[in-house]
């Protein structure tokens, strides 16, 4: 039986359809990724990302085409992670736009999505690469275009948009060739036919079953609060109390948000209080959680309600693996909502992102407000930025990513804040952050400081040692697991078996004959004493260059290079 029409139930099934079948597919996504470093991968990023909105769908109370395409685009586009996972929430955003428009779509407004879809996607991004999950996304919205004007069954016109789609991933490694000397095709690419895929399994009746991946509102990359017991006979607040309020057409000011936290802290503790245009998402600890729902009732409509009794028995297990982090991280949050708050208003605050006790220091001294837990590992999401710009009482604010995957999940952050100007320095390495950082000039305008910024970064060369995971061949070098590679931003300039062999020819690849400073940051899996061997070798072969040794602790990357 054809399908002419798809409406909000079918809408909803098949695209937690779509996020089951990535989520079944993460692992072997992740393996398509070209450079073999223990990262934040492509299939890691996307799941993660079409996984949030995934939670918004399936807590939809009110099931319609209008608020199922609002938890689509808002749930992407919070929750988006990397490059690969900004992207998506594009496609996401643009195609609901057109959908939410109507009842039922058929394949006349399916063409259209599609092509929305695309053009919200490409002018996110800069400068558009073909041959990744834009040219995919692209070729399927073009055989869209196509079949739309004389095409009535969805599930012909879908298989065919796939059939397309993935005909243009298997050319991807002839429009890139670090793909074709690798042997994969585009990991993005791959991510976005398997969503598709799984819409299409949808289409055709196929029961799919959807795990939720919902983690508690309070869990933040900005902190690092481990999972550890919590004793029922020390829990002050007996109720965990979760819901979402529905702003509707209402306007809930940062007025409005402000108050909202004192009044929670009135009746409890362990407060999240994130807010958006259309949502707002509240967590608290209380005796009284009627109290905390009628006061939202004030703003909106509520959905999403949870309400746990913490001192019953049966509950103490989830409550050890899970309340105790989610207790001190929102008390940690709290603390520093009300430290901002207290502070006066300034001019201008920072916020950059980074990993590592040392790191962490650095930056704090240079005057960075609010450092968010993250990097290479771990992409922070559009959410966690927007929750670091909240946290900072400035009316400008400077945001320095450190990580090229994490840059467009700012500039996607600093497009939804509305009561700051937020200005994205594109750092893509610690060293250019630091350099950024140090560039700033108190009474200069944001357009001064912007430019002096980011001019700045052409003056660093940066680097970083880590190991490959996998055995892989990229740019004529063998590379085999376990193997140290010494990267810079472009590609990997060196690898070996010896540490401090492949880091001293990383630094020679580095190098200019204008070069007269460089600084080694030590990791977690790097030393002082191995850092200063290093010096060692370099200054022997040039006196005139000067080295200094840091303490980073970064995780991961025993070292990170800074050349200037």
């Amino acid at each position: 039986m054809s399908v002419k029409k798809i409406d909000a139930a079918l809408v909803r099934k098949c695209f937690l359809a779509g996020a089951a079948a990535l989520q079944a597919k993460k692992e072997y996504i992740n393996e398509l990724n070209v450079f073999p470093v223990p990262d934040g991968d492509t299939g890691t990023n996307m799941t993660m990302t079409v996984m949030s909105a995934a939670d918004e769908v399936t807590a939809l109370d009110n099931l319609s085409m209008e608020s199922i395409c609002k938890a689509i685009s808002s749930g992407s586009l919070r929750g988006a992670r990397g490059n690969s996972g900004v992207i998506l929430s594009q496609l996401f955003r643009g195609f609901t736009r057109i959908l939410r428009e109507v009842e039922e779509a058929d394949v006349y407004v399916l063409g259209k999505a599609f092509e929305k879809a695309v053009d919200s996607a490409y002018k996110a991004v800069m400068k558009p690469k073909e041959g990744t999950i834009l040219t995919v996304a692209k070729a399927g919205a073009e055989k869209a275009a196509e079949l739309a004007p004389n095409c009535e069954d969805v599930e012909v016109f879908l298989q065919e948009v796939i059939r397309e789609m993935n005909r243009t991933l298997e050319q991807t490694p002839e429009m890139l060739p670090v793909l074709k000397e690798a042997g994969v095709v585009d990991s993005g690419g791959k991510g976005l036919v398997t969503i598709m895929e799984g819409i299409m399994d949808a289409i055709l009746g196929k029961e799919i079953v959807y795990e939720s991946t919902a983690k508690p509102v309070a869990e933040t990359s900005m902190t690092g609060a481990g999972a550890t017991g919590i004793e029922t006979e020390n829990i002050k607040y007996g109720y965990c109390t979760e819901f979402i309020i529905l702003l509707g057409n209402t306007e809930f000011t940062s007025e409005d948000e402000i108050e909202l936290k004192k009044y929670l802290e009135n009746i409890g503790d362990s407060i999240v209080c994130v807010a958006d245009e259309e949502v707002v998402k509240i967590h608290v600890h209380t005796n009284d959680p009627g109290l905390a729902i009628q006061k939202g009732l004030t703003y909106g409509e509520l959905t999403r309600m949870k309400i746990d009794n913490m001192r019953e028995e049966h509950n103490e297990r989830v409550i050890m693996s899970a309340e105790k982090a989610v207790q001190e991280t929102a008390k940690e949050e709290l603390e520093k909502m009300e430290s901002a708050q207290e502070k006066p208003r300034k001019p201008e605050g920072f916020i950059c992102v980074s990993a590592g006790t040392g790191l962490r220091e650095i930056f704090t001294e240079l005057g960075v407000d609010v450092i968010i837990e993250g990097g290479q590992t771990m992409n922070p999401s559009t959410e966690d930025i927007l929750e670091a710009i909240d946290r900072v009482n400035a009316d400008i604010i400077y945001i320095m990513p450190n990580n090229s995957n994490i840059i467009l999940a700012a500039n996607q952050a600093k497009s939804l804040t509305e009561d700051k100007k937020v200005v994205v320095i594109p750092t893509k390495n610690i060293p250019q952050g630091i350099t950024a950082m140090i560039q700033y000039i108190d009474g200069n305008s944001p357009e001064e400081n912007e430019r002096a910024m980011t001019e700045a970064l052409e003056e660093v060369r940066s680097g970083q040692v880590t190991y490959a995971v996998r055995d892989t061949t990229i740019d004529g070098k063998e590379i085999a697991q376990g193997d140290f590679m010494g990267l810079s931003d472009k590609t990997i300039e060196a690898v070996g078996k010896d540490i401090v062999e492949t880091t001293v020819k990383l630094i020679h690849e580095l190098e200019t004959p204008d070069s007269s400073l460089i600084t080694i940051y030590y990791g977690e899996e790097g030393s002082e004493e191995q850092a200063r061997e290093i010096a060692e070798k370099i200054c022997q072969e040039n006196e005139e260059l000067e080295v200094e040794i840091e303490n980073g602790g970064q995780p991961v990357y025993y070292y990170f290079i800074s050349v200037e």
